[in-house]
């Protein structure tokens, strides 16, 4: 690094895993961009996404101003400019058509900065438009939806223990490129290694040859779109041959009944075709 360059820890804004970065600048170049080893999430990991920030940075497509549409062609404008023209076409259309005339989306990087979580939050009260909708509906709504029936909201999502499990099971996941996602789990080969090491095992589920597959102790090949066939197919294994055991989790629940008796349209030998 020359006397000219500096260096800037920052958080990647692209997903939920919140990867630190390490970047080295000079002036307003980015001169090198590489994962923080330091990052208590991420320890040094970074994707091929984060690797590119460099390169978006500069990028002559990049938008670094708001775009107002003039006379059939997209105009740079002043942030003042681009509110007052948001304020001249949304009154209308709420006071024609309501609130719920308004449909608001928000994916990444919104819900990962907090700045923009805050102010986000502020335009929905104030909209108080029902029709939002999200990125998760694309990547992670069932995990919200299981988490919001099990645990009383949809945030409060279930990180495995990965350092002391003996079993992990993974359908679609491949952490050694995403560092976990959600999960977020740092040196993810390492701890990988280190379960095998103990004695577990590591089975990975998915209709491609992933990374983390390749690592896995078993690649269960299955066809695009049957998770939910498979996953009831080991439910009802469970309960036809008594593995199901509440323990200390049985007053905390409830329905165990309802759930064998759907579970038995969902034997092996009806389950195996659908999967492939």
């Amino acid at each position: 690094m020359t006397p000219s360059q500096e260096k800037k820890l920052r958080v990647c804004p692209l997903c939920e895993a919140t990867c630190g970065l390490e970047v080295t600048i000079a002036g307003n170049e980015v001169v090198q961009l590489r994962g923080d080893r330091h990052d208590v999430f991420s320890q040094g990991f970074i994707c091929p996404k984060g690797t590119a920030l460099g390169q978006l940075h500069t990028d002559p497509d990049r938008l670094r101003t708001p775009l107002i549409r003039r006379h059939g062609q997209f105009v740079p404008v002043s942030w003042s400019e681009a509110f007052a023209e948001i304020e001249r076409r949304l009154s209308p259309i709420l006071a024609e058509g309501g609130r719920d005339a308004i449909a608001v989306y928000l994916g990444n990087p919104v819900v990962h900065n907090l700045s923009l979580m805050i102010y986000s939050q502020v335009l929905l009260r104030i909209l108080r438009t029902q029709n939002v909708y999200t990125a998760s509906t694309v990547d992670q709504i069932p995990k919200q939806l299981a988490s919001g029936l099990m645990f009383g909201t949809f945030t409060t999502i279930a990180v495995p223990d990965i350092d002391r499990t003996d079993y992990l099971l993974m359908l679609g996941a491949n952490p050694h490129v995403s560092n976990g996602s959600l999960w977020t789990v740092p040196d993810f080969p390492g701890r990988l290694a280190a379960l095998q090491k103990r004695g577990g095992r590591c089975v990975v589920v998915d209709p491609r040859r992933s990374r983390s597959a390749e690592k896995a102790d078993r690649h269960i090949f299955i066809l695009p779109g049957t998770d939910a066939h498979l996953l009831a197919g080991i439910a009802h294994t469970l309960f036809a041959e008594g593995l199901v055991t509440l323990g200390r989790l049985e007053p905390h629940t409830s329905g165990i009944a309802e759930v064998e008796a759907a579970l038995q349209s969902f034997p092996p030998e009806a389950v195996s075709p659908v999967c492939g």
